[in-house]
Protein backbone atom coordinates (compact mmCIF):
# COMPACT_ATOMS: atom_id res chain seq x y z
CA UNK A 1 0.00 0.00 0.00
CA UNK A 2 1.02 3.21 -0.86
CA UNK A 3 1.97 5.58 2.35
CA UNK A 4 0.36 9.05 1.69
CA UNK A 5 2.56 11.89 3.12
CA UNK A 6 1.16 14.29 5.47
CA UNK A 7 -0.40 17.69 4.74
CA UNK A 8 2.27 20.03 5.25
CA UNK A 9 0.10 23.09 4.13
CA UNK A 10 -0.71 25.57 6.85
CA UNK A 11 -4.16 25.11 7.62
CA UNK A 12 -4.15 28.50 10.60
CA UNK A 13 -5.27 31.47 9.09
CA UNK A 14 -3.86 32.02 6.14
CA UNK A 15 -1.75 35.36 5.91
CA UNK A 16 -2.91 35.78 1.86
CA UNK A 17 -6.07 34.62 2.07
CA UNK A 18 -8.17 35.11 -1.09
CA UNK A 19 -10.95 37.24 0.35
CA UNK A 20 -8.70 39.66 1.53
CA UNK A 21 -6.73 39.91 -1.78
CA UNK A 22 -10.23 40.07 -3.94
CA UNK A 23 -11.43 43.03 -1.46
CA UNK A 24 -8.59 44.80 -1.76
CA UNK A 25 -8.31 44.81 -5.23
CA UNK A 26 -12.09 45.68 -5.38
CA UNK A 27 -11.50 48.88 -3.09
CA UNK A 28 -8.61 49.91 -4.97
CA UNK A 29 -10.03 49.61 -8.08
CA UNK A 30 -12.89 51.68 -7.31
CA UNK A 31 -10.59 54.23 -5.22
CA UNK A 32 -8.58 54.16 -8.72
CA UNK A 33 -11.70 54.75 -10.42
CA UNK A 34 -13.08 57.74 -8.46
CA UNK A 35 -10.35 59.31 -8.66
CA UNK A 36 -10.13 59.59 -12.37
CA UNK A 37 -13.24 60.49 -13.04
CA UNK A 38 -12.60 63.53 -10.16
CA UNK A 39 -9.65 64.61 -12.40
CA UNK A 40 -11.27 64.13 -15.66
CA UNK A 41 -14.20 66.42 -14.24
CA UNK A 42 -11.39 69.07 -13.10
CA UNK A 43 -9.65 68.97 -16.40
CA UNK A 44 -11.71 68.27 -18.96
CA UNK A 45 -15.57 69.46 -17.92
CA UNK A 46 -14.93 73.35 -18.47
CA UNK A 47 -13.10 72.56 -22.35
CA UNK A 48 -16.33 70.30 -22.66
CA UNK A 49 -18.82 72.73 -21.63
CA UNK A 50 -17.10 75.74 -23.84
CA UNK A 51 -16.93 73.38 -26.57
CA UNK A 52 -20.96 72.73 -26.53
CA UNK A 53 -21.44 76.30 -25.91
CA UNK A 54 -19.87 77.47 -29.32
CA UNK A 55 -21.72 74.65 -31.02
CA UNK A 56 -25.02 76.23 -29.64
CA UNK A 57 -23.93 79.26 -31.03
CA UNK A 58 -23.28 78.15 -34.19
CA UNK A 59 -26.47 76.46 -34.49
CA UNK A 60 -27.99 79.93 -33.62
CA UNK A 61 -25.60 81.98 -36.24
CA UNK A 62 -26.41 79.46 -38.94
CA UNK A 63 -30.11 79.81 -38.45
CA UNK A 64 -29.43 83.60 -38.51
CA UNK A 65 -27.66 83.49 -42.00
CA UNK A 66 -30.52 81.47 -43.18
CA UNK A 67 -32.96 83.86 -42.33
CA UNK A 68 -31.22 87.32 -43.70
CA UNK A 69 -30.76 85.27 -47.33
CA UNK A 70 -34.67 84.27 -46.95
CA UNK A 71 -35.09 87.82 -45.83
CA UNK A 72 -37.38 86.21 -42.65
CA UNK A 73 -36.37 89.03 -40.54
CA UNK A 74 -39.16 90.80 -38.28
CA UNK A 75 -41.23 87.92 -39.72
CA UNK A 76 -43.30 86.06 -36.67
CA UNK A 77 -41.75 82.63 -36.81
CA UNK A 78 -38.46 83.70 -37.23
CA UNK A 79 -38.81 85.86 -33.62
CA UNK A 80 -40.35 83.31 -31.80
CA UNK A 81 -37.57 80.77 -33.10
CA UNK A 82 -35.20 82.97 -32.31
CA UNK A 83 -36.53 83.55 -28.50
CA UNK A 84 -36.68 79.98 -28.25
CA UNK A 85 -33.14 79.66 -29.17
CA UNK A 86 -32.04 82.15 -26.41
CA UNK A 87 -33.70 80.55 -23.66
CA UNK A 88 -32.69 77.15 -24.55
CA UNK A 89 -29.51 77.97 -25.16
CA UNK A 90 -29.07 81.03 -22.84
CA UNK A 91 -27.88 83.21 -25.30
CA UNK A 92 -28.01 86.95 -25.60
CA UNK A 93 -28.46 87.79 -29.48
CA UNK A 94 -28.49 91.38 -31.50
CA UNK A 95 -28.85 91.97 -34.91
CA UNK A 96 -27.64 95.48 -35.74
CA UNK A 97 -27.82 97.54 -39.05
CA UNK A 98 -24.76 99.77 -39.77
CA UNK A 99 -25.46 103.42 -41.26
CA UNK A 100 -22.95 105.93 -41.26
CA UNK A 101 -24.22 107.93 -37.90
CA UNK A 102 -25.30 105.44 -35.74
CA UNK A 103 -26.18 101.60 -35.08
CA UNK A 104 -30.05 100.77 -35.38
CA UNK A 105 -31.41 98.01 -34.08
CA UNK A 106 -32.88 95.10 -36.11
CA UNK A 107 -33.45 92.50 -33.85
CA UNK A 108 -32.70 91.92 -30.20
CA UNK A 109 -32.93 88.71 -28.00
CA UNK A 110 -31.64 89.30 -24.80
CA UNK A 111 -32.40 88.61 -21.12
CA UNK A 112 -29.59 91.09 -20.09
CA UNK A 113 -30.52 95.20 -20.59
CA UNK A 114 -30.24 96.30 -24.64
CA UNK A 115 -27.89 99.35 -23.90
CA UNK A 116 -25.29 96.65 -22.65
CA UNK A 117 -25.22 94.56 -25.55
CA UNK A 118 -25.24 97.25 -28.12
CA UNK A 119 -22.31 98.74 -26.10
CA UNK A 120 -20.51 95.31 -26.41
CA UNK A 121 -21.00 95.39 -30.44
CA UNK A 122 -20.18 98.97 -30.28
CA UNK A 123 -16.42 97.88 -28.67
CA UNK A 124 -15.65 95.27 -31.57
CA UNK A 125 -16.88 97.96 -34.47
CA UNK A 126 -14.52 100.32 -32.75
CA UNK A 127 -11.72 97.26 -32.57
CA UNK A 128 -12.02 98.32 -29.11
CA UNK A 129 -13.02 94.87 -27.17
CA UNK A 130 -10.86 93.16 -24.55
CA UNK A 131 -10.42 89.42 -25.81
CA UNK A 132 -9.38 86.67 -23.86
CA UNK A 133 -8.29 84.08 -26.40
CA UNK A 134 -9.78 83.46 -30.04
CA UNK A 135 -11.76 80.68 -30.23
CA UNK A 136 -12.20 81.14 -33.79
CA UNK A 137 -11.66 83.17 -36.88
CA UNK A 138 -13.05 83.22 -40.28
CA UNK A 139 -13.41 86.73 -42.67
CA UNK A 140 -17.03 86.84 -41.51
CA UNK A 141 -16.60 85.62 -37.91
CA UNK A 142 -15.07 85.65 -34.76
CA UNK A 143 -15.68 83.76 -31.38
CA UNK A 144 -13.67 84.54 -28.85
CA UNK A 145 -13.90 84.22 -24.77
CA UNK A 146 -14.21 87.24 -23.22
CA UNK A 147 -14.87 88.88 -19.50
CA UNK A 148 -17.07 91.46 -19.08
CA UNK A 149 -14.89 94.68 -17.03
CA UNK A 150 -18.16 95.37 -14.87
CA UNK A 151 -19.55 92.12 -13.82
CA UNK A 152 -16.17 90.13 -14.11
CA UNK A 153 -17.78 87.67 -15.95
CA UNK A 154 -16.61 85.36 -18.59
CA UNK A 155 -18.79 85.17 -21.86
CA UNK A 156 -18.16 82.75 -24.97
CA UNK A 157 -19.41 85.91 -27.71
CA UNK A 158 -19.65 85.18 -31.65
CA UNK A 159 -19.23 88.50 -33.57
CA UNK A 160 -19.76 88.82 -37.25
CA UNK A 161 -21.15 90.29 -40.30
CA UNK A 162 -24.00 88.95 -42.05
CA UNK A 163 -23.89 91.91 -44.82
CA UNK A 164 -23.07 94.66 -46.02
CA UNK A 165 -25.27 96.29 -43.52
CA UNK A 166 -26.06 93.80 -40.96
CA UNK A 167 -24.16 93.04 -38.02
CA UNK A 168 -24.28 90.47 -35.11
CA UNK A 169 -23.19 89.80 -31.55
CA UNK A 170 -24.32 86.48 -29.48
CA UNK A 171 -22.56 85.75 -26.31
CA UNK A 172 -23.66 83.53 -23.61
CA UNK A 173 -21.80 83.32 -19.83
CA UNK A 174 -19.49 80.45 -19.14
CA UNK A 175 -18.65 81.52 -15.63
CA UNK A 176 -20.99 79.00 -13.74
CA UNK A 177 -19.08 76.00 -15.04
CA UNK A 178 -16.78 76.46 -12.47
CA UNK A 179 -18.60 76.86 -9.93
CA UNK A 180 -20.50 73.27 -11.05
CA UNK A 181 -17.09 71.61 -11.58
CA UNK A 182 -16.93 72.10 -7.85
CA UNK A 183 -20.23 71.09 -6.68
CA UNK A 184 -20.11 67.62 -8.58
CA UNK A 185 -16.44 67.24 -7.51
CA UNK A 186 -17.61 67.08 -3.92
CA UNK A 187 -20.39 65.52 -4.74
CA UNK A 188 -18.46 62.79 -6.26
CA UNK A 189 -16.07 62.45 -3.29
CA UNK A 190 -18.80 61.75 -0.88
CA UNK A 191 -20.86 59.20 -3.11
CA UNK A 192 -17.32 57.74 -3.64
CA UNK A 193 -16.17 57.17 -0.26
CA UNK A 194 -19.61 55.87 0.81
CA UNK A 195 -19.67 53.50 -2.85
CA UNK A 196 -16.25 52.36 -0.76
CA UNK A 197 -17.27 51.82 2.07
CA UNK A 198 -20.46 49.66 0.79
CA UNK A 199 -18.99 47.45 -1.04
CA UNK A 200 -15.96 46.74 0.48
CA UNK A 201 -18.05 44.85 3.06
CA UNK A 202 -20.38 43.53 0.22
CA UNK A 203 -17.25 42.31 -1.61
CA UNK A 204 -16.27 40.81 1.54
CA UNK A 205 -18.85 38.28 2.25
CA UNK A 206 -19.32 37.68 -1.19
CA UNK A 207 -15.46 36.69 -1.57
CA UNK A 208 -15.57 34.60 1.76
CA UNK A 209 -19.03 32.36 -0.06
CA UNK A 210 -16.72 31.87 -3.43
CA UNK A 211 -13.62 30.87 -1.04
CA UNK A 212 -16.00 28.37 1.35
CA UNK A 213 -16.72 26.04 -1.61
CA UNK A 214 -12.95 25.64 -2.57
CA UNK A 215 -12.25 24.70 0.79
CA UNK A 216 -14.33 21.92 0.79
CA UNK A 217 -13.00 20.83 -2.53
CA UNK A 218 -10.01 21.04 -1.08
CA UNK A 219 -11.22 18.26 1.95
CA UNK A 220 -12.66 16.44 -0.81
CA UNK A 221 -9.51 15.74 -3.18
CA UNK A 222 -8.30 14.02 0.05
CA UNK A 223 -10.75 11.25 0.00
CA UNK A 224 -10.10 11.32 -3.75
CA UNK A 225 -6.58 10.77 -3.23
CA UNK A 226 -6.79 6.34 -4.48
CA UNK A 227 -8.93 7.83 -7.93
CA UNK A 228 -7.31 7.87 -11.56
CA UNK A 229 -6.39 11.47 -11.88
CA UNK A 230 -2.92 12.42 -14.00
CA UNK A 231 -2.43 16.54 -12.28
CA UNK A 232 -0.18 18.58 -11.28
CA UNK A 233 -0.24 21.94 -9.36
CA UNK A 234 2.28 23.98 -10.11
CA UNK A 235 1.05 27.33 -8.44
CA UNK A 236 3.22 29.71 -5.99
CA UNK A 237 -0.22 31.17 -4.12
CA UNK A 238 -0.21 30.49 -0.28
CA UNK A 239 -4.00 30.64 -0.54
CA UNK A 240 -6.83 28.18 -0.54
CA UNK A 241 -6.57 27.92 -4.01
CA UNK A 242 -2.83 26.62 -2.54
CA UNK A 243 -4.43 23.94 -0.57
CA UNK A 244 -6.34 22.16 -3.17
CA UNK A 245 -3.48 22.09 -5.45
CA UNK A 246 -1.35 20.73 -2.76
CA UNK A 247 -3.81 18.16 -2.25
CA UNK A 248 -4.44 16.74 -5.97
CA UNK A 249 -0.58 16.78 -6.09
CA UNK A 250 -0.51 14.23 -3.04
CA UNK A 251 -3.12 12.81 -5.75
CA UNK A 252 -1.32 12.35 -8.79
CA UNK A 253 1.73 11.42 -6.99
CA UNK A 254 0.43 8.29 -5.99
CA UNK A 255 -0.90 7.11 -9.48
CA UNK A 256 1.98 8.50 -11.06
CA UNK A 257 4.02 5.17 -11.71
CA UNK A 258 0.57 3.41 -13.03
CA UNK A 259 -0.65 5.95 -14.96
CA UNK A 260 2.40 6.81 -16.39
CA UNK A 261 3.17 3.21 -17.78
CA UNK A 262 -0.04 2.81 -19.36
CA UNK A 263 0.31 6.77 -21.22
CA UNK A 264 3.50 5.16 -22.74
CA UNK A 265 2.18 2.37 -23.82
CA UNK A 266 -1.01 3.76 -25.35
CA UNK A 267 1.33 6.83 -26.99
CA UNK A 268 3.41 3.49 -28.79
CA UNK A 269 0.02 1.60 -29.87
CA UNK A 270 -1.35 5.53 -31.40
CA UNK A 271 1.90 6.17 -33.11
CA UNK A 272 2.27 2.24 -34.47
CA UNK A 273 -1.95 3.15 -35.80
CA UNK A 274 -1.38 6.08 -37.20
CA UNK A 275 1.82 4.56 -38.86
CA UNK A 276 0.10 1.91 -40.28
CA UNK A 277 -2.83 4.49 -42.04
CA UNK A 278 -0.14 6.14 -43.40
CA UNK A 279 1.26 3.46 -44.96
CA UNK A 280 -1.71 2.08 -46.28
CA UNK A 281 -2.95 5.76 -47.49
CA UNK A 282 0.12 6.33 -49.45
CA UNK A 283 0.12 2.34 -50.90
CA UNK A 284 -3.43 3.41 -52.05
CA UNK A 285 -2.26 6.64 -53.48
CA UNK A 286 0.78 5.05 -55.36
CA UNK A 287 -1.29 2.38 -56.77
CA UNK A 288 -3.71 5.01 -58.18
CA UNK A 289 -1.18 7.25 -59.76
CA UNK A 290 1.06 4.51 -61.01
CA UNK A 291 -2.21 2.85 -62.47
CA UNK A 292 -3.39 6.21 -64.18
CA UNK A 293 -0.06 7.17 -65.70
CA UNK A 294 0.94 4.15 -66.78
CA UNK A 295 -2.47 3.33 -68.50
CA UNK A 296 -1.59 5.42 -71.78
CA UNK A 297 1.61 3.66 -71.98
CA UNK A 298 0.47 0.46 -71.73
CA UNK A 299 -2.08 0.88 -74.17
CA UNK A 300 0.32 1.95 -76.81
CA UNK A 301 2.77 -1.22 -76.08
CA UNK A 302 -0.36 -3.09 -76.37
CA UNK A 303 -1.44 -1.93 -79.74
CA UNK A 304 1.70 -1.62 -81.66
CA UNK A 305 2.51 -5.03 -80.26
CA UNK A 306 -0.31 -6.48 -81.84
CA UNK A 307 0.08 -4.68 -84.85
CA UNK A 308 3.99 -6.38 -85.01
CA UNK A 309 2.25 -9.55 -84.62
CA UNK A 310 -0.18 -9.16 -87.44
CA UNK A 311 2.76 -9.16 -89.81
CA UNK A 312 3.83 -5.71 -90.82
CA UNK A 313 5.41 -5.86 -94.39
CA UNK A 314 7.13 -2.85 -94.58
CA UNK A 315 10.76 -2.35 -92.67
CA UNK A 316 10.18 1.21 -92.06
CA UNK A 317 6.97 1.06 -90.65
CA UNK A 318 7.91 -2.39 -88.79
CA UNK A 319 11.10 0.03 -87.38
CA UNK A 320 8.77 2.80 -86.40
CA UNK A 321 6.56 0.11 -84.28
CA UNK A 322 9.92 -0.94 -82.14
CA UNK A 323 11.12 2.64 -81.78
CA UNK A 324 7.18 3.58 -80.46
CA UNK A 325 7.32 0.06 -77.80
CA UNK A 326 10.61 0.98 -76.33
CA UNK A 327 10.09 4.41 -75.98
CA UNK A 328 7.14 3.87 -74.07
CA UNK A 329 8.90 1.27 -72.00
CA UNK A 330 11.40 3.46 -71.41
CA UNK A 331 9.33 6.58 -70.37
CA UNK A 332 7.61 3.93 -67.89
CA UNK A 333 10.62 2.86 -66.18
CA UNK A 334 11.84 6.06 -65.86
CA UNK A 335 8.23 7.13 -64.44
CA UNK A 336 8.26 4.07 -61.94
CA UNK A 337 11.61 4.52 -60.67
CA UNK A 338 10.97 8.54 -59.97
CA UNK A 339 7.34 8.12 -58.34
CA UNK A 340 9.39 5.12 -55.70
CA UNK A 341 11.97 7.93 -55.29
CA UNK A 342 8.91 10.15 -54.62
CA UNK A 343 7.34 7.59 -52.29
CA UNK A 344 9.85 7.46 -50.58
CA UNK A 345 10.93 10.76 -49.73
CA UNK A 346 7.21 11.58 -48.65
CA UNK A 347 7.69 8.45 -46.33
CA UNK A 348 10.28 9.83 -44.29
CA UNK A 349 12.55 6.26 -45.65
CA UNK A 350 14.91 8.69 -47.32
CA UNK A 351 16.37 10.88 -44.56
CA UNK A 352 19.00 14.05 -45.40
CA UNK A 353 22.52 12.81 -44.61
CA UNK A 354 23.78 16.75 -44.74
CA UNK A 355 27.85 17.30 -46.01
CA UNK A 356 29.75 20.57 -46.73
CA UNK A 357 30.25 20.70 -50.63
CA UNK A 358 30.64 23.41 -53.46
CA UNK A 359 27.19 23.55 -55.13
CA UNK A 360 28.39 25.82 -58.02
CA UNK A 361 31.19 23.04 -58.62
CA UNK A 362 28.03 20.53 -58.60
CA UNK A 363 26.08 22.75 -60.68
CA UNK A 364 29.01 22.80 -63.57
CA UNK A 365 29.17 18.84 -63.46
CA UNK A 366 25.21 18.70 -63.95
CA UNK A 367 25.59 21.53 -67.23
CA UNK A 368 28.87 19.75 -68.28
CA UNK A 369 27.19 16.54 -68.14
CA UNK A 370 24.16 17.58 -70.39
CA UNK A 371 26.10 20.12 -72.39
CA UNK A 372 25.22 18.21 -75.72
CA UNK A 373 21.32 17.93 -74.73
CA UNK A 374 22.00 22.17 -74.51
CA UNK A 375 24.19 22.51 -77.98
CA UNK A 376 21.40 20.19 -80.05
CA UNK A 377 18.90 22.35 -78.69
CA UNK A 378 20.57 25.60 -79.58
CA UNK A 379 20.87 26.68 -75.80
CA UNK A 380 23.54 29.02 -74.14
CA UNK A 381 23.61 28.02 -70.57
CA UNK A 382 25.24 30.61 -68.35
CA UNK A 383 27.09 29.14 -64.94
CA UNK A 384 28.51 31.93 -61.88
CA UNK A 385 32.25 31.74 -61.19
CA UNK A 386 34.03 30.95 -58.16
CA UNK A 387 32.83 28.66 -55.22
CA UNK A 388 30.13 28.31 -52.65
CA UNK A 389 30.13 26.06 -49.98
CA UNK A 390 26.93 24.45 -48.69
CA UNK A 391 25.73 22.14 -46.09
CA UNK A 392 22.85 19.63 -47.11
CA UNK A 393 22.91 16.34 -48.62
CA UNK A 394 25.24 16.27 -52.04
CA UNK A 395 22.81 13.74 -53.52
CA UNK A 396 19.61 14.90 -52.70
CA UNK A 397 20.59 18.54 -54.02
CA UNK A 398 21.83 16.73 -57.10
CA UNK A 399 18.55 15.48 -57.90
CA UNK A 400 16.83 18.63 -57.30
CA UNK A 401 19.31 20.07 -60.21
CA UNK A 402 18.76 17.96 -62.67
CA UNK A 403 15.14 18.26 -62.43
CA UNK A 404 15.51 21.99 -62.34
CA UNK A 405 18.14 21.82 -65.19
CA UNK A 406 16.21 19.25 -67.26
CA UNK A 407 12.60 20.93 -66.81
CA UNK A 408 14.59 24.33 -68.05
CA UNK A 409 15.89 23.08 -70.97
CA UNK A 410 12.43 21.15 -72.06
CA UNK A 411 10.52 24.47 -71.80
CA UNK A 412 13.60 26.94 -73.22
CA UNK A 413 12.33 29.07 -75.95
CA UNK A 414 13.13 32.36 -77.59
CA UNK A 415 12.60 34.11 -80.96
CA UNK A 416 16.38 35.09 -80.38
CA UNK A 417 19.16 33.04 -78.08
CA UNK A 418 17.33 30.88 -76.13
CA UNK A 419 19.03 30.83 -72.87
CA UNK A 420 19.64 29.26 -69.43
CA UNK A 421 20.94 31.14 -66.47
CA UNK A 422 21.81 29.72 -63.33
CA UNK A 423 22.29 32.20 -60.80
CA UNK A 424 23.39 32.71 -56.51
CA UNK A 425 21.93 35.29 -54.29
CA UNK A 426 23.21 35.46 -50.85
CA UNK A 427 20.50 35.83 -48.00
CA UNK A 428 21.87 36.19 -44.80
CA UNK A 429 23.27 32.78 -43.62
CA UNK A 430 21.22 30.54 -46.78
CA UNK A 431 22.37 31.15 -50.45
CA UNK A 432 19.60 30.98 -53.16
CA UNK A 433 20.24 29.25 -56.20
CA UNK A 434 18.32 29.92 -59.21
CA UNK A 435 17.39 28.41 -62.56
CA UNK A 436 16.14 30.66 -65.05
CA UNK A 437 15.15 29.85 -68.81
CA UNK A 438 13.74 31.78 -71.56
CA UNK A 439 10.26 30.90 -72.61
CA UNK A 440 6.46 31.52 -72.24
CA UNK A 441 5.48 32.36 -68.71
CA UNK A 442 4.24 29.56 -66.99
CA UNK A 443 0.11 30.56 -66.55
CA UNK A 444 -0.91 32.24 -63.27
CA UNK A 445 -3.68 29.82 -62.63
CA UNK A 446 -0.98 26.80 -62.89
CA UNK A 447 1.59 28.50 -60.69
CA UNK A 448 0.25 27.08 -57.20
CA UNK A 449 0.00 23.29 -58.94
CA UNK A 450 3.22 22.68 -60.79
CA UNK A 451 4.75 21.02 -57.47
CA UNK A 452 1.46 18.39 -57.52
CA UNK A 453 2.42 14.82 -58.28
CA UNK A 454 1.51 14.43 -62.04
CA UNK A 455 -0.36 18.00 -63.29
CA UNK A 456 0.94 19.13 -66.38
CA UNK A 457 0.78 22.98 -67.44
CA UNK A 458 0.90 21.40 -71.31
CA UNK A 459 -0.01 17.79 -71.52
CA UNK A 460 1.21 17.34 -74.82
CA UNK A 461 4.32 19.16 -74.42
CA UNK A 462 5.16 17.52 -71.83
CA UNK A 463 4.69 13.46 -73.35
CA UNK A 464 6.33 15.22 -76.36
CA UNK A 465 9.57 15.21 -74.38
CA UNK A 466 9.04 12.62 -72.04
CA UNK A 467 8.55 14.32 -69.12
CA UNK A 468 6.69 12.35 -65.75
CA UNK A 469 5.15 15.23 -64.26
CA UNK A 470 6.99 13.80 -60.91
CA UNK A 471 10.00 15.78 -60.88
CA UNK A 472 9.07 18.89 -59.51
CA UNK A 473 7.23 17.06 -56.63
CA UNK A 474 10.58 15.42 -55.96
CA UNK A 475 12.30 19.26 -55.60
CA UNK A 476 9.37 20.20 -52.89
CA UNK A 477 9.77 16.56 -51.40
CA UNK A 478 13.45 16.79 -51.35
CA UNK A 479 13.23 20.88 -50.16
CA UNK A 480 11.02 20.40 -47.71
CA UNK A 481 12.89 17.41 -45.60
CA UNK A 482 15.88 20.10 -45.70
CA UNK A 483 13.33 22.53 -44.48
CA UNK A 484 14.34 24.94 -46.87
CA UNK A 485 12.09 27.54 -49.12
CA UNK A 486 11.12 26.97 -52.80
CA UNK A 487 9.84 28.17 -55.88
CA UNK A 488 9.11 29.99 -59.51
CA UNK A 489 8.27 33.60 -60.62
CA UNK A 490 7.44 34.46 -64.50
CA UNK A 491 9.89 36.95 -65.38
CA UNK A 492 10.49 39.37 -67.82
CA UNK A 493 11.02 37.12 -71.16
CA UNK A 494 11.05 33.58 -69.37
CA UNK A 495 10.52 31.69 -66.00
CA UNK A 496 12.73 31.86 -62.83
CA UNK A 497 12.22 28.38 -59.99
CA UNK A 498 14.46 28.35 -57.49
CA UNK A 499 15.54 27.46 -53.75
CA UNK A 500 17.55 27.69 -50.85
CA UNK A 501 20.60 25.80 -48.74
CA UNK A 502 22.25 26.60 -45.99
CA UNK A 503 25.71 27.97 -46.02
CA UNK A 504 29.16 25.96 -44.55
CA UNK A 505 29.40 28.69 -41.95
CA UNK A 506 26.25 28.05 -40.53
CA UNK A 507 25.80 24.10 -40.73
CA UNK A 508 25.11 23.77 -36.68
CA UNK A 509 22.03 25.65 -37.37
CA UNK A 510 20.56 22.51 -39.23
Amino acid sequence: MIQMKKNTFPKNKYNHSLKRQMTIVFVVTLALSILALWLINSLFLEKFYIKNKQASLMTVYDRIVAGVNNKELKTEDFELEMRRYASTYNVSLVILKQTRSRLEIVDIYSNEPSAEIVKEAEYYIMGIAGIDSVITKTDDLLVVTRTDMKTSFEYIEMWGVLSEELVFLMRTPVESIRESTEIANRFLLYVGLSSMVVSGIIIYFITRSISKPILELASISERMADMDFDVKYNGKARNEVGLLGNNINRLSESLESTIGELKEANIELQKDNEQKTKIDEMRKEFISNVSHELKTPIALIQGYSEGLKEGINEEEERDYYCDVIMDEASRMNVMVKKLMTLNQLEFGYYEPSPVTFDILDLIRSNVSSAEILTKQAGIETTVPEGSCFVFADEFMIEEVLNNLLSNARNHCESEGQKRIDVSLKMQENRVRVGVFNTGRPIPDESLEHIWEKFYKVDKARTRAYGGSGVGLSIVKAIMDAHGQGYGVSNLDGGVLFWFTLQTAETKELF
